[in-house]
């Protein structure tokens, strides 16, 4: 098994920016949040994003490993 290409470490603004086909899988997650996930935390860590909306970080690792893989 390959390590993950996305961090818990890494920015959104740096997911998004290295990965445009990821940016969907964020704004998937918008109406959970209540607000645009992009626009207010494309600074913080995916893992700072996580903790403040209470997501499933595994879920969204992986969701955004497949966007990237084309899966």
């Amino acid at each position: 098994m390959t390590n993950p290409v996305i961090r818990p470490d890494m920015t959104l603004l740096d997911i998004i920016s290295h990965y445009r086909e990821t940016e969907p899988v964020f704004r998937s997650y918008d109406s959970l949040a209540g607000e645009c996930i992009c626009c207010n935390c494309l600074f913080d860590t995916l893992e700072q994003m996580v903790e403040k909306y209470r997501l499933d970080m595994a879920k969204i690792q992986k969701e955004l490993e497949e966007a990237i893989s084309g899966a």
